[in-house]
């Protein structure tokens, strides 16, 4: 057996996962009724897009990236700082606590090694690189959302982590001490460092699994986290929902909202939001700064890479929406987010063009271990 194929539920997580009222015959469920699959009428073209088409949903050369280990070692000028390191994978500073969203670092998006959908580049800086964590979250157990080497490595560190119920199994079998696995349903929260974080479950619209036969043997979770003076939604896998009313209703209002974008078809309506329903989710839950995640990292759909970006750089104007967009590994404050430089044009056009003028390609540490993170 494939040991990145994870493990399934037994005992008491088991009893926990049934007695969730989004459990039922053996399997988790969304509110409302999904597709089971491709919609009708579109098996056929996106199948067709998938193996014959291709058109530029790589990029050319690198992009852009910025080395964040010097802004890390600085203190936020603000309650919120937030780097994107690639696809979901988000370091949040809220308040001085660092949380870890979805965090991915293997090369492939799949339980193998030599097939399956291959990373752009690097992130930009190793899993050795990062500073203290002090939470993981994770929204569900799909391959490009929970990733076995890098869950392994990080098995290692006693941070705890935060995820949908069931997924702790995969977590127990790579090694994570389950007394730092916290597995919430929809609705419940957990209260980390002495109150000062609360991480809440929320609704989404999306399914699970990691092998062949497995559906929806975990709950897939969007997740609300608040500290004292600031407030992120992270929104996992999803299709539109209006469970985001009763989102923002409950849980907001949201400094910074963190949605999906990327990986989206016509045929995947239900289930994955693309730019323009993320600016519709966006605005039923509030309306805040929107980070666009899951996009410039995988080729995951028939899309071109940037079309999720150029999409929705048109099409926030009309919703009036407040854009952050920052390249990978660059860290935004809210205090201080500037109108958005479309820095991936550049990249799609020419490897040579893909830094701005005067800036040095990043360079890392050569020791990590000497890199000298204050222990808090």
């Amino acid at each position: 057996m494939i040991q990145a194929f994870g493990a399934q539920a037994t005992g008491l997580r088991l009893a926990r996962m049934q007695a969730s009222p989004r459990y039922a015959d053996g399997a988790f469920r969304n509110t409302h009724p999904v597709a089971p699959g491709l919609k009708k009428g579109t098996a056929t073209p996106t199948i067709s897009e998938f193996l014959c088409g291709g058109q530029r949903r790589t990029p050319p050369g690198p992009l852009p990236s910025v080395n964040p280990l010097g802004t890390w070692l600085r203190p936020a000028g603000s309650p919120l700082r937030a780097t994107w390191l690639g696809h979901s994978t988000v370091l949040l500073e809220m308040d001085g606590v660092r949380v870890l969203t979805d965090p991915v670092w293997g090369e492939r998006a799949s339980p193998v090694k030599f097939a399956g959908p291959k990373r752009f580049q690097p992130v930009p800086v190793t899993l050795a690189q990062l500073p203290p964590l002090d939470a993981v979250v994770i929204s569900h157990d799909h391959y490009d959302h929970l990733d076995y080497p890098t869950i392994r490595e990080l098995a290692g560190r006693s941070v705890p982590f935060i995820t949908s119920l069931g997924v702790g199994a995969h977590l127990e079998a790579w090694g994570v001490a389950p007394e730092r696995i916290t597995e919430l349903d929809w609705w419940e929260s957990a209260d980390l460092l002495g109150g000062k974080l609360r991480i809440t479950a929320a609704p989404s619209q999306h399914f699970s699994g990691r092998a062949l036969g497995a559906r929806n043997p975990t709950l897939w979770s969007s997740l609300a986290l608040r500290t004292d003076h600031a407030s992120v939604f992270f929104s996992g896998d999803t299709g539109l929902t209006d469970e985001y009313s009763e989102i923002q209703r409950r849980l907001g209002p949201f400094d910074l909202v963190m949605l999906e974008v990327g990986a989206f078809h016509p045929a995947w309506g239900d289930i994955h939001l693309g730019p323009e329903n993320a600016l519709k989710a966006n605005a039923l839950l509030g309306g805040a700064r929107l980070l666009p995640v899951h996009w410039g990292t995988f080729n995951l759909a028939m899309h071109a890479w940037d079309e999720p970006a150029e999409t929705l750089l048109a099409l926030a104007p009309r919703y009036g929406a407040a854009l952050a967009m920052p390249r990978l590994g660059e860290a935004v404050e809210l205090a201080h987010v500037e109108a958005v430089v479309p820095w991936w044009r550049p990249a799609a056009g020419s490897a040579d063009a893909a830094l701005p003028e005067n800036e040095e390609p990043p360079s890392l540490p050569p020791h990590p271990d000497a890199v000298p993170w204050p222990m808090d």
